[in-house]
């Protein structure tokens, strides 16, 4: 099978840190450790294997990629394995974090560090102690790292890949292009403006008499919606270390549906700054998410299935106001975090007579193959929270247009303690993996009860990319787009099934229990657009009976960064 290349012209401009890059290129040409003279020169052919392309947007951008270079021209960035016989010389970067431009087709010029300087600025006041690679225009002029040879007298063999490894995937321009309309840069302050438009259309499709004794006709639910009208900025205060911050909001204009006029207003979603404390520390402060759960942190558009299970939704607070410290251990095959969350701003309560919120989450890598194609993902969260008024548990169906369907009702409480377990396995474009939650309430006047429920699900690439893992925050990225339709290709096709389960019976409270099935399709023409149907069938255990029904939902989604 033939390996999908860029187009020659189309810009990889990674983060370029050009005072320092000039500081290195024009200290003078070193000759190359463990390269002849020749090769110092130029060369026929580099392939660069696990290099990370720092992405614009903050470390959960960056990207690890394999880099071909033939006759001192760049020819290939991708996540694609690159054969050894492609190239006479192979270097491991390992996992070097690379700065400097990078265009197809033309001789590159760039360094490779052996530290993130996202998160070790000091690496900028002496760059040549971390300095492990560095070409310019299409030349080795510096190399630490080890230089695998292949004789003139081997044949190189045709490429080629395996059912469980990703196909070649382009870096996405909108990491690196320093050109884009909807970006700036001043000595200050840096950012780029960004927004997503997610239209639903609902249909239920059948209903039993059981089902319609619980929740009523469910056929009046069936309505086009904009599901989603998000815009904002993200970047950078440029401090010697710089901080990050993030100013989404979102348009509830639209809410009701395409033909209502209720103009309910805008919200603000996050309102964070992220500041670097150590090398391997950060903190976080505003309105954010709080880190417990893969399926909470993930953003709603990148998930295998269009909405989150309804455990998630209903057991789980979205965005809170707090304070969190994030951190990665063990070679960042381990991430941590802990918050203190207290939502007063948005609840127009004093911040005494608010609740609060103590959560902490902990990921770690206990399997991981040498090219990170193939992984283990083990997950814990915790959350304590008192309570300062009743509480209502309740959620929809897995659709957003949905009515309730499980509530326990108002009721006194004292604190609650909710702990998320969760388990992925992915390899290749295979992702399998789950989570469990179980909350429980102190309240004495119900019998102290216990909720729960959790989500298993599996999706296939079936397109061949593969979601990469970010191992700052311990989620997986989206599906990256290998062929997009506007440059001729079919876009990333990924298949997708989920079963969840949500159980609000227990003690004194009888909120119903629900059991959801869903298959989904993703169609992502581009990184930017993408087309999904998605089909539940729903049991519905409450008010003595159970109750049946399903329906899809389409849903299409346009994305600006």
């Amino acid at each position: 099978m033939c390996k999908n290349r860029p187009s020659k012209g189309k810009a990889f401009s990674v983060i370029a840190y050009a005072l320092v890059f000039t500081l290195i290129i024009y200290s003078g040409p070193t000759r190359a450790q463990g390269l002849s003279r020749s090769d110092t020169i130029a060369t026929d052919s580099i392939l660069i294997r696990n290099v990370y392309l720092l992405g614009i947007a903050g470390a959960d951008n960056d990207v690890l990629a394999n880099l071909l270079i033939i006759d001192g021209k760049l020819q290939m960035v991708t996540q694609d394995e690159i054969r050894a016989s492609k190239s006479r010389i192979t270097i491991d970067a390992q996992n070097g974090f690379l700065m400097g431009n990078l265009l197809i087709g033309d001789s590159p010029s760039f360094l490779i560090l052996d530290q993130n300087p996202r998160e070790n600025y000091e690496i900028y006041l002496n760059t040549e102690a971390h300095l492990l690679f560095a070409m310019e225009k299409g030349i080795i002029v510096r190399n630490n790292l080890t230089v695998t040879y292949i004789p003139d007298d081997v044949q190189q063999k045709k490429g080629g890949w395996s059912a469980y490894t990703p196909p070649p995937m382009a870096v996405p321009l909108n990491y690196f292009d320093n050109t884009k309309w909807n970006k700036f840069d001043t000595r200050y302050i840096s950012g780029l403006f960004n927004g997503a438009l997610v239209l639903d259309r609902l249909e239920w499709l059948s209903q039993d008499d059981a089902s319609e004794s619980q929740l009523g006709d469910l056929s009046t639910s069936s309505i086009g919606v904009i599901r989603g009208l998000r815009f904002g900025f993200v970047g950078t205060l440029n401090f010697k270390r710089p901080w990050v911050y993030t100013l989404v909001g979102a348009s509830r204009a639209f809410a009701s549906g395409f033909g209502e006029s209720d103009k309910s207003g805008f919200a603000f979603y996050d309102v964070r700054l992220d500041i670097p404390l150590f090398s391997t520390v950060n903190m976080s402060i505003g309105k954010q998410k709080e880190p417990i759960s893969l399926e909470r942190m993930t953003m709603l558009l990148f998930l295998p299935i269009q909405e989150r299970s309804a455990a998630s939704d209903a057991l789980l607070t979205a965005r809170n106001w707090g304070i969190v410290f994030n951190g990665t251990a063990f070679n960042s095959r381990s991430s941590w975090a802990v918050g203190a969350f207290n939502n007063w701003i948005d609840s127009g309560n004093s911040f005494g007579d608010n609740s609060y919120q103590i959560t902490g989450r902990a990921t770690a890598l206990p399997y991981l193959s040498a090219d990170e194609s193939n992984l283990l993902h083990l997950g814990m969260g915790l959350r304590y929270s008192d309570f300062k008024s009743e509480v209502n548990g309740k959620t929809e169906a897995e659709f957003f247009q949905s009515p309730v369907f499980v509530e326990t009702g108002l009721f006194s409480a004292e604190a609650s303690f909710t702990y998320n377990l969760e388990a992925y396995w992915r390899k290749g474009p295979l992702l399998l993996g789950g989570e469990y939650i179980g909350v429980n309430v102190n309240s004495s006047l119900n019998d102290n009860p216990g909720v729960h429920g959790y989500n298993v699900g599996l999706s296939w690439v079936i397109s061949g990319e593969m979601r990469t893992y970010r191992k700052k925050s311990g989620i997986f990225n989206p599906v990256p787009v290998s062929k997009p339709v506007n440059t001729g290709g079919w876009g990333s096709w990924e298949v997708a099934f989920r079963f969840s389960t949500l159980d609000l019976t227990d003690g004194l409270l009888d909120g119903g229990v629900m059991d959801t099935y869903s298959f989904g399709l993703n169609w992502w023409l581009t990184p930017r657009a993408q087309f999904s149907p998605n089909y539940r069938y729903i049991v519905l255990d409450r008010f003595g009976v159970k109750g049946r029904s399903s329906g899809i939902n389409i849903r299409l989604s346009f994305i600006l960064d």
